[in-house]
């Protein structure tokens, strides 16, 4: 048993006062994920990408940030493997989102956006028509989705796996605010200069506790639990 199924295991018989949230994203050796903002860029090796596709499969929902839905348009699907595609959610406060995004309009489930402002009520009933589900949640206190509000909607929805892929500031936010159980980082043999994972101090350090490196293809990923 690999040891992610072990901790999904593990997670699976806790109490679920929230969903058991996976961090899991590629960066350079200096731990950059893209040159600059807006720009997507691919590390992951052929096999590391084989393994995202794999994780994918063992969550009910992954969210990503409207930044990177603007800049690289995913899919979020699960194809390399075998396995069900989870729930795509976008976290959105401004409502950017394009109702053409691939995680609305191609997407075997179309995506939930989490937003915390009001809206423009055209462009909100045409992401509606589009198959969207919008989720008005409290901001924090930099006007962005809070987050706990946003784990007690998605547990309320039946979500109790979640997957965190990116960008930058969803990382950020989502180490910064202490709801990160597992984390699980692929580290590509390059060195960039760019953009940052973590792209500000957090309030303490973080360390990972039960430790697992290995290498695939080229490309080295370490696991580990955050308190």
């Amino acid at each position: 048993m690999h040891i992610f199924e072990e901790w999904i295991s593990q997670a699976d018989q806790r109490p679920a006062k929230r969903p058991w949230v996976s961090l899991c994203y590629a960066q350079s050796l200096d731990g950059c994920v893209t040159l600059q903002r807006g720009r997507p860029l691919v590390l992951s090796g052929a096999e590391t990408r084989r393994l995202t596709h794999w994780l994918r499969s063992k969550h009910d929902a992954i969210v990503v940030g409207s930044g990177t839905v603007l800049a690289d348009n995913p899919q979020l699907t699960v194809r390399l493997v075998e396995g069900q595609s989870p729930q795509p959610i976008i976290l959105d406060s401004r409502l950017r989102t394009p109702p053409n995004a691939r995680l609305i309009s191609g997407h075997p489930r179309p995506a939930w956006i989490a937003t915390a402002e009001p809206t423009d009520p055209v462009h909100r009933a045409a992401l509606e028509a589009a198959g969207a589900t919008l989720l008005f949640l409290p901001p924090d206190k930099n006007g962005g989705v809070a987050l706990t509000s946003l784990l007690d909607c998605l547990a309320q929805r039946g979500v109790s796996r979640l997957m965190v892929e990116g960008g930058a500031q969803v990382i950020t936010s989502f180490l910064a605010s202490g709801l990160v159980d597992v984390l699980c980082v692929t580290i590509a043999p390059v060195l960039l200069g760019g953009l940052h994972a973590v792209e500000q101090a957090l309030p303490h350090p973080l360390r990972l506790r039960e430790v697992y490196v290995e290498t695939l293809g080229g490309d080295v990923v370490v696991w580990g639990k955050l308190d």
